[in-house]
Order: structure tokens, then C-alpha cells, then sequence
């Protein structure tokens, strides 16, 4: 079963929610065994590409014959997923990377624990204007997410194009320095999701835009002005779940399959270019 959810349809319930959303206190109770014959639901939020699309891979020519039955819903958005995790609507979600991980545990209260690293998607920067990083020009306007886990990912992608210096593991856009700046780039914060919008914005010279909506928009890496390494990458995306549900063996097979010689092999043999890279 594959299902979708949108910011727009699950707004209303997250600003509801937001206040209370690190409890746990609704989650679904640990499935201690498993039995083949009797397969158990294990419900998973995802990012529709390539989360959910390695989910599906795994649901359809893996999870046979192991005990558990994959539910998919997914989300077009960041924070959707932890506010479900944390209400138990779901068992587990995959969509995060550690930095982010740890950003929302803190900020949010989540009582959350999390697997090891499935794949990792390189961050990009495109531009509609320019074909090389060398052409922004002083004072280009550069579109850039206001998560302040990327952000600092973000910005350490522009040091290693020559435009900015000096650029530390907690920096951010409102903390820029001349020295760190000194073309005097400007930047247009936003949400992650929209910031394909101002990638068409003939205003804006450089976007930075996160791997999965570089791939959920038919975009590719082979086309951006600078891409991000995966050599030593600390932004793997992983499963996550509720501490309560530590031990739940549902999820723990969910966590074998998904670091099975057969999911690499998917990985890279459906992205051979490189926008999706097993971390395992």
C-alpha cells in the first residue's frame, strides 16, 4: 500500500501538533516476533523519490517470506514525517540525515532513535544563467534553504566553488562575514521544497537544492555547477523511530533489508550517474 501526503493537506495538523510533538506517548506498541505466516504492517513515511521508490523495491522483491508487510505513505515536505513519527501514525520514517536528525531532536523535543546510513543523495547547486560557478558575479543572488542543518551543507558547497571562505561546520547566512563573503553574494532564504521555484527565477544566478528534489524533478547532478562529494559524506539519510519502539522486530528486519546487498545493488544500477550513492 503506497500513500501521499502533502504540506498543504497535513499543515493544519502540524501547527496543531508542533507543541506536542515530541511525546511518544501514542505509539504503536513493539512487535517482539515475527511470523511469516501471519505478516505484521510496518508503516514508513518517505520522500516519494528515492525513498520511497528503494521502500518499494524492498516491499516488492525483499519482504516476502520475512514477516512483515511495508506500508509506504509519503511526504512532500521535512517536517511532516517527524510530526507523524512522534503522534505514532507511523512505525518509522526514512527521509533525514544525521545533522537534521539531531537539529529536530533538539529542537523538538523527539524521542527518536535512528539506524545506519542507507544512501546519500550529494547536494547541487544549478543555475538557469551561468555555466560555471566562475561566472556568479559580485553581488549574485543565491537561493538557499532556511533549514539551518543545510544550510551550513549549503554553504560549505559554495567554499568548494571559490565563492565563499572560511566557512565553518555551524555557519549560516545571517552570520556571514565580508571576509566570508567576499563577493558579496546575496541570499534568498526558503524552504527546501520551493526552492526549484527560484531556480526559474531569472533574478537568481545560483540554487541550491537538495538531492530529492533534484531527482523528483527530473533533474540530474551531470547538469549542476557544483555537486557535493559523498567521499566522507556525514549526510546519509537513515530509518528513524520512536525509542519506545526499540527492540520492535518489525523494524528491525525493515533495517536489514534496507542494508542488503540487493538494495545496493538497486541503488546503483537505477542511479548510475551518481545522484543516489549506497552508504553502506
Amino acid at each position: 500500500m503506497r500513500q501521499q501526503f502533502s504540506l498543504a493537506a497535513a499543515g493544519l495538523a502540524a501547527l496543531l501538533t508542533l507543541s506536542a510533538c515530541g511525546a511518544t506517548d501514542s505509539a504503536p506498541a513493539a512487535v517482539e516476533t515475527l511470523d511469516p505466516a501471519n505478516p505484521a504492517t510496518v508503516t514508513v513515511g518517505a520522500s516519494p523519490v528515492p525513498h520511497a521508490q528503494i521502500l518499494e523495491f524492498v516491499r516488492d522483491n525483499l519482504a516476502d517470506g520475512t514477516g512483515i508487510e511495508i506500508e509506504i505513505q509519503e511526504f512532500d515536505d521535512y517536517t511532516t514525517p517527524n510530526i507523524a513519527l512522534s503522534e505514532g501514525d507511523l512505525d518509522a520514517n526514512y527521509f533525514q540525515h544525521l545533522p537534521y536528525f539531531e537539529s529536530q531532536v533538539e529542537s523538538q523535543g523527539y524521542e527518536f532513535a535512528h539506524g545506519e546510513g542507507v544512501h546519500i543523495e550529494p547536494y547541487a547547486a544549478f543555475s538557469e544563467k551561468h555555466d560555471d560557478a566562475s561566472a556568479i558575479p559580485d553581488g549574485g543572488r543565491v537561493a538557499i534553504t532556511n533549514d539551518p542543518s543545510n544550510q551550513a551543507r549549503a554553504l560549505t558547497l559554495l567554499q568548494e566553488a571559490g565563492l565563499l571562505e572560511n566557512i565553518e561546520a555551524d555557519a549560516s547566512v545571517l552570520a556571514l562575514t565580508e571576509e566570508q563573503n567576499p563577493k558579496g553574494l546575496e541570499f534568498i532564504e526558503n524552504q527546501p521544497e520551493l526552492l526549484l521555484n527560484d531556480l526559474q527565477d531569472p533574478t537568481v544566478d545560483l540554487a541550491i537544492i537538495n538531492g530529492n528534489y533534484i531527482l523528483d524533478a527530473g533533474l540530474s547532478t551531470d547538469n549542476a555547477l557544483v555537486v557535493e562529494s559523498v567521499e566522507n559524506n556525514p549526510y546519509a539519510n537513515f530509518l528513524a523511530w520512536n525509542i519506545s519502539s526499540e527492540g520492535d522486530a518489525r523494524i528491525a528486519k525493515l533495517e536489514e533489508l534496507l542494508h542488503s546487498p540487493e538494495v545496493k545493488q538497486y541503488i546503483e544500477e537505477t542511479w548510475p550517474s551518481g545522484d543516489v550513492t549506497p552508504a553502506f
